[in-house]
């Protein structure tokens, strides 16, 4: 009997995985908890372990394919033999499983007969000739099939799917729809639906991201193609924070004092920073807190999750309890961290759950002043920009103003710039 592998669901917001690559091929024998493939969700590559003994069996999905989760992407078999025999059937699929078949169609009835009249009537005389019928206007042509881009030039499974025709199940949504509208949190009724009044994954997306369209007609020529799906996540984010009220506040501080100490004792800049940031928040708990439809959520943690570039996108690997625990610790954690982002192979719980945020441009020497915008889940992020030829550097703090007023941002910088003031206050809790 062959078990089918599916696409994990490797964190709450990934919808599409992407097959970097197969470890086993068919016919090979495999371990529990062995590896087979390496994956990559929205925010890192992960890898896919065996969940039984047994031997791959294919159709494998191919590598590179982007694929929906909880898609087949491979099979493991009982035996050998097995695994070198055709595939079971596709039927986990879930938007194809949950497409009824559809009907036989009913044979078409015999053709009657042939039966001479009666009595033949006679022919007529002369019968005028009726006009010629108008010749028969050719059928309209088919519509041109859509096809999308996708990035490496391979269109994306889920894509295609969205794409393809397909019959609701019911109410005027295809099942993959509504599954999709589930997890993005839209009300399927008020999407907007195809011409032929089915509500597809497509529209899903398409609503997800819904923005006003730049004009791009007096545009130079141009091609439109997928971002990659870091970028595609980091934008759908961004976009759902749109609601989010914001108010920026700008002090200034010297980290000269701050560097020193950090070269004197090999700390990490950006650790020494998040550290201050912490402990300012033990000040100020207003900030560990965030808003919910149900009310504030206040955190009994301090985790900072720290902005890093990759390259192709932004990742915030999270250091927890930075308030309550050594430096020495926290320093350990983070290179950890760092070198599982460099080698993209956070997890979720590296990534997720932060209570305040920290983004550090202070590498860039041209960038005096910038300010972030607040994630979801947490009240403010600060924006640490490049020092002066004073050594003195922009701070801005991002607010919900739904959870803190200016003053609090107020006077929570002021805590912040007396803690970097004094660096080696950061070494104990």
């Amino acid at each position: 009997m062959k078990q089918p592998i599916i696409m994990p669901v490797l964190s709450d917001t990934m919808e599409v995985g992407r097959l970097v690559r197969w470890l086993k091929k068919p016919g090979d024998p495999v371990k529990k908890g062995e590896v087979i493939a390496e994956v990559e969700s929205d925010k890192a590559v992960m890898e896919l372990e065996a969940f039984s003994d047994g031997w791959i069996a294919g159709p494998l999905a191919p590598e590179g394919s982007e694929i929906a989760v909880k898609q087949v992407i491979g099979w493991i078999a009982d035996n050998p033999e097995e695994a070198k025999g055709e595939a079971a059937p596709t039927e986990t699929a879930p938007e194809a499983a949950a497409e009824p078949a559809p009907p036989p169609e009913k044979p078409a009835p015999p053709p009657p007969e042939e039966q001479a009249p009666a009595a033949a009537p006679p022919p007529p005389k002369e019968a005028p000739k009726p006009p010629p019928a108008p010749a028969e206007a050719p059928p309209p042509p088919p519509p041109p099939q859509a096809t999308a881009p996708s990035p490496g030039g391979t269109v994306s499974p889920v894509v295609t799917a969205a794409l393809e025709p397909r019959r609701p199940a019911s109410g005027g949504i295809t099942p993959l729809a509504r599954e999709l509208a589930a997890e993005l949190g839209l009300d399927p009724d008020t999407l907007p639906a195809g011409a032929d009044g089915v509500v597809r994954a497509g529209q899903v997306l398409a609503a997800a991201l819904t923005a006003p369209a730049p004009d791009l007609s007096h545009n130079p020529p141009h091609q439109v193609e997928l971002p990659s799906a870091l970028r595609w996540k980091v934008a759908l984010n961004m976009q759902r924070t749109t609601d989010t009220p914001m108010f920026r506040v700008t002090t200034t501080a010297d980290l000269r004092p701050l560097r020193d100490f950090a070269h004197e004792g090999e700390w990490s800049l950006t650790l020494l920073l998040a550290r201050a940031c912490a402990l300012a928040l033990t000040a100020h708990p207003l900030f560990n807190q965030a808003w919910t439809p149900k009310g504030l959520a206040r955190f009994e943690r301090i985790d900072i999750g720290i902005a890093m570039d990759i390259g192709e996108g932004l990742v915030t690997p999270v250091l927890r309890d930075m308030a309550g625990r050594p430096l020495e610790e926290l320093a350990e954690d983070w290179r950890i961290l760092k070198d599982k982002t460099q080698r993209r192979r956070l997890r979720p719980e590296d990534y997720e759950g932060a209570t305040f945020y920290l983004s550090n441009l202070g590498t860039f020497p041209g960038v005096r002043q910038f300010d972030a915008i607040v994630p979801l889940g947490s009240s403010a992020i600060l924006a640490v920009a490049a020092a002066d030829a004073e050594g003195r550097t922009a701070l801005t703090l991002s607010c919900d103003h739904r959870v803190v007023f200016g003053a609090d941002a107020a006077r929570f910088l002021d805590t912040l710039v007396t803690r970097l003031k004094q660096p080696e206050t950061l070494v104990k809790p």
